[in-house]
């Protein structure tokens, strides 16, 4: 569940309206209205008190965050809609859980970030349970990462990359050289938890960030 499905009303809605304020309206309430849905799959899991009581409050702070960030940050339809797709993606992995710890980080900062244009340094950080290690899955079957954004960027992750990982700290380039201030980006970075050399479990973690 680390990937929501794709298409609804609201980017159908992205096609028929010019209007910035009204546009934001709409996605806030969508982003409310597709919150329920996450919860009831939280209900389903019938998990410990402690760990249904967190993904709760993650997915609650996350509508939050999102809609700020729709209101106050996002100038644009574009930037409105790829805010909405980071709040959707957050949410997804909110539900899903945390087996394993997961963070990635730009400029320190984690989940709602903060960067110059340029060349933008991202750490990503991981360790598996007990005696299994971690490495850099892709997030879809033919790309490493998902990436979204205002502007034009790339993600990169060095050689090492390949590599399976006690405690990974592994740096990756964001290159927002082509981008300005106020571009917003969003982006998915997948790690995969390795058991015996083959994959036990992965998760998604995704990061924005707005250029100032």
């Amino acid at each position: 569940m680390t990937m929501p499905m794709q298409g609804s009303d609201a980017y159908d809605e992205s096609e028929r309206t010019t209007n910035v304020d009204s546009y934001r309206i709409t996605c806030t309430s969508f982003i409310e209205d597709i919150s329920k849905d996450y919860l009831a799959w939280v209900d389903r899991y019938d998990l410990p008190k402690e760990e249904d009581t967190r993904r709760r409050a993650e997915i609650t702070s996350i509508i939050e965050k999102t809609n700020h960030w729709i209101f106050k940050i996002a100038q644009s339809i574009r930037a409105i809609d790829v805010v909405m797709n980071d709040g959707i993606q957050k949410m997804a992995e909110a539900t899903a859980g945390r087996p394993f710890e997961i963070g990635v980080f730009v400029n320190g900062a984690a989940g709602y970030t903060v960067a110059k244009p340029g060349i933008i340094k991202v750490l990503v950080k991981a360790s598996g349970r007990e005696d299994r290690q971690t490495k850099l899955g892709f997030h879809f079957q033919d790309a490493r990462f998902r990436i979204e954004s205002t502007g034009n960027v790339t993600l990169t992750a060095p050689p090492e990359c390949e590599s399976q990982y006690d405690l990974m700290q592994l740096p990756l380039t964001l290159d927002a050289s082509l981008c300005g201030k106020r571009d917003i980006i969003s982006f998915t970075v997948t790690i995969s938890e390795i058991k015996d050399g083959q994959e036990s479990d992965r998760r998604g973690l995704s990061t924005i960030v707005h250029l100032v």
